[in-house]
Parts: C-alpha cells; structure tokens; sequence
C-alpha cells in the first residue's frame, strides 16, 4: 500500500481513530488525543491538508521533544464574567483552543459576548474550527492567532512577523455556515515548499529571500511576504497586540531581543463569542444571515467564473465529497504514517471499505 503512486482513501471515522490512538501512544491522555485528532481530520475533510492529517507525524515529534507538553494543566483565570485568559501550560494547540471555545459559548450565554485569551499554547492547528465550533452553537466565532515570527514586515530587512490567521464563522439556518480562514500571509509555507519540490516558479510578490528581497524563485524563498504589503503585515502586528499583549506572553519583542527563551516555539490566541440573541434575536440573525447569502449566490457571475461563492461554501461541499469517499492521504504522508504506525505499534487503516490491519508490530 505505502508503494501505491496514487493517493490513499481512507474514511474519516478511520483516520480520527488512527491519529487518536498515535497522538494517544505519543503521550497524550485518550480525551486530548480525540480532541487533536478531531481538529486534523476536520481541516483535512475540508481540504486543508496542510493543516490535516499530515500534521500527526509533526505532533508526534513536538510531544517526544518536550516542545508540547503531553501532561498540561490547564488553568482558567478570569475577573469579569465576560472574559477569561486560559493558560495552556504549551498543551497543544487543539487541546487549549478547543477547550477556550467551549469557555467562550457557556460565558456568552450569560453576557452576550465573551472573549477568551489563550497563554502559552503551542500550534494551534486550523483555527476555523475553534470559530466553527463556536458557530454550531448558534453563534459567531471570531479568532485571532499570533505566532513565532516567519514573515517579512513592510520595510524590514529579513522575518518580522508571524504568518498569524484571522477567522469568522457566522451561523446560518438553510445553507451552510460563512467560515472565512486566512493568514496574514499572500502563500502559504507550504506552499513555497510544494514548489520548491516541484520547481514551479512562485507568484510575483508571494514570497521572500531571507534578507526580505522578494523571489519567484522556489529554491531561494525562505519565508512568505505579508497579504496586502502593509496590510498584511499591519494586520499580524495588532493580532500580536491582541492575542500575545493582551495575556502578558509577548512573542514579537522577546523574539527580536537578546534572549535565546524568546526563540522558543509557543502561539497565542484570542476566541470571541457573539450570541445573537442578544442583538434582537437568534432566528432573525440566521435567517439574514440566509438571505444574504442567498443574495451573494444570487449576484451574476463574472466572465469565466466557476460560480459565485462565499467563504466557508466550497469548503463545506469538499468535506460532503471526501465524508462520502474518503480523504485521500498522499502516497509521502502515508508512507510515514505507516512507519509512526509500525514504530507505536498501532492498527494501520486500509483504505476506504476495504477494513483495517494491524502494524507489523502491533501487539
């Protein structure tokens, strides 16, 4: 199977299974193994791959290193009943996130907006489905990251700022809900690494050398340019301000001053809750909600257009597809997956209806 040059299909339900019981023999408890599995699986449903399944080998290494800790305690501090900063104690990211989401919902019942702070995580995975979990409850879901500083700054000569994700999920009653998910950044990093494996020149104004002179060449990119020049970069600046700043954990100035603790790998972030019920009413909000998404689908399409979309909409029709035949994991990721497998001793999905086998040296 690890030979096969085509990509693997392997159900959802499966590969949740299959990651829980890797991160779970790496070091986490079962509970925050299914929550960090569950979060890669969704990003890889929806078709962000980068975020999916492929991060499991990543986790593994950032648990054995110690850069994780597989044995969090988690610590809720708060002095007003609309907002919380949760302390992380550097569990990974799914775990921390995943838990501020739920402390955001269950304060914005109560107070109509709720905004929780998290300390000293680290990665925090795809960030739309915190917000999107946030949104099945009935509510808006606004998040911000901040990170460690890989990123060109406008004006500066060499990484600045962090690539850090902005993302709103707004709920909706017939269609499906408006999840927008972007980074700071105009490519991704993984991008600039499928080129360079691939020698595709890169777009103009996509990426950098590390003195910050912009490339197109795959080979001498190190780091992606901000979205928008000054927007993007502007854009990650106050998301530091509004994660890192604002729970007493700067990342930007310790990591540009001259102590090697401010090279180490952590990531803050801020969840808001918006209950609309407390804005007139939960039913007239979603069905707005509807008809204005119905308007946006409504609109003319421009010349060549594939179709008129809003964001969250194509993404939700990938994870119908791929929930119903698979999602396919590249022949790369399902070679390593299966030698972590092997190594833990943990039953290697097959591909989609074709049942499960154990690791040759599973027990």
């Amino acid at each position: 199977m690890s030979d096969t040059p085509s990509k693997v299909p392997v159900s959802a339900d499966d590969l949740r299974t299959f990651s829980a019981a890797l991160l779970e023999k790496g070091g986490l408890s079962a509970e925050h193994a299914r929550t960090t599995a569950d979060v890669f699986v969704w990003a890889a449903l929806r078709g962000v791959d980068s975020h999916g399944i492929a991060r499991v080998p990543a986790y593994l290494d950032l648990l054995e290193k110690g850069v994780a800790n597989a044995d969090a305690r988690i610590a809720v501090e708060s002095t007003t009943p609309a907002a919380a900063v949760l302390d992380a104690d550097r569990a990974p990211g799914p775990v921390a996130l995943s838990a501020a989401a739920e402390e955001a919902v269950t304060r914005a019942r109560t107070t109509g907006v709720a905004a929780v702070g998290v300390r000293r995580t680290v990665h925090t995975g795809a960030i739309g489905y915190y917000v999107s979990k946030i949104a099945e409850q009935g509510l808006v879901g606004i998040g911000f990251v901040a990170g460690m500083p890989n990123m060109g700054y406008t004006g500066v000569k060499g990484a600045a700022v962090a690539t850090s994700p902005l993302a709103i999920a707004v709920p909706a009653r017939r269609n499906a809900p408006l999840l927008l998910d972007m980074a700071t950044a105009t490519i991704a990093l993984g991008r600039i690494r499928q080129a360079k494996a691939s020698g595709t020149p890169l777009p103009e104004g996509a990426a950098a050398t590390e003195d910050g002179t912009p490339t197109t060449d795959p080979e001498q990119a190190v780091m992606p340019l901000p979205l928008g020049g000054a927007k993007g970069s502007g854009m990650s600046l106050a998301f530091e301000l509004l994660t890192s700043v604002l729970v007493g954990a700067p990342i930007f100035s310790s990591f540009h001053s001259d102590d090697p603790a401010g090279r180490k790998h952590r990531q803050n972030a801020l969840l808001i809750a918006v209950d609309p019920a407390a804005f007139g009413g939960a039913d007239a909000f979603t069905e707005a909600v509807d008809a204005t998404l119905s308007t946006v689908k409504g609109l003319p399409a421009a010349d060549g257009a594939e179709g008129v979309f809003y964001p969250g909409e194509r993404s939700a029709a990938v994870a119908a597809e791929r929930g119903e035949k698979g999602i396919p994991v590249a022949p790369k990721l399902w070679r390593e997956l299966s030698e972590r497998a092997e190594k833990l001793g943990v039953a290697l999905p097959q591909a989609a209806g074709q049942g499960r086998r154990p690791a040759s040296r599973a027990t």
